[in-house]
């Protein structure tokens, strides 16, 4: 099914959504149930991906806001946009395993690139990525961001972020200008 052919809604998230963001986010990435997708996380992190207080905090921040997709009603994907001076980060991004490799999440994120414009005037998006997703990156890539080469350590020892299951993660940063 073609997901970009059907009905959606874009929104920014409540607190009322936090529970349910958590559920989607952790369903993408973690555990048996994210292997019904192609993001999963599971053989390189167990543990949570996030958690309700960072939900939280990236709803109620200014300059930071959870979109959130909705279809019949219920929530299917999201992504978190925060302004940081010059350009907005892309993070939280998460689609319903069920409905990866459907067009939704080329749908999401050509949404909150063209939402980041409109709100801040941004003309870069950046986010980070775990250097060895490379299936992940290439998919970015597609989209038009391209590979920094700028990386960053993985927060070992925070679990907030996850238990690695290996010790070679780090995070890579990606940008894309926005037209």
């Amino acid at each position: 099914m073609d997901t970009a052919a059907t009905d959606l809604t874009f929104r920014d998230a409540t607190v009322a959504d936090v529970d349910t963001l958590v559920a989607l986010v952790e369903s993408a990435y973690r555990g048996e149930a994210s292997r019904a997708g192609w993001t999963t996380e599971a053989d390189i992190l167990d543990g949570q991906r996030t958690d309700a207080e960072g939900v939280r905090a990236a709803i109620e921040t200014p300059g930071s806001t959870v979109l959130t997709v909705e279809r019949d009603g219920r929530v299917v994907a999201c992504c978190q946009l925060e302004h940081r001076g010059d350009h907005a980060y892309f993070g939280m991004f998460a689609v319903s395993p069920a409905l990866q490799g459907t067009g939704l999440g080329k749908r999401v994120i050509a949404e909150a690139e063209r939402q980041a414009r409109l709100r801040w005037g941004v003309r870069e998006m950046h986010m980070t990525v775990i250097s060895v997703r490379e299936d992940l990156i290439a998919w970015y890539e597609r989209r038009g961001y391209r590979r920094t080469g700028k990386r960053t350590p993985f927060p070992y020892g925070d679990e907030r972020f996850g238990i690695p299951l290996r010790d070679d993660l780090e995070f890579e940063l990606l940008v894309k200008e926005l037209a």
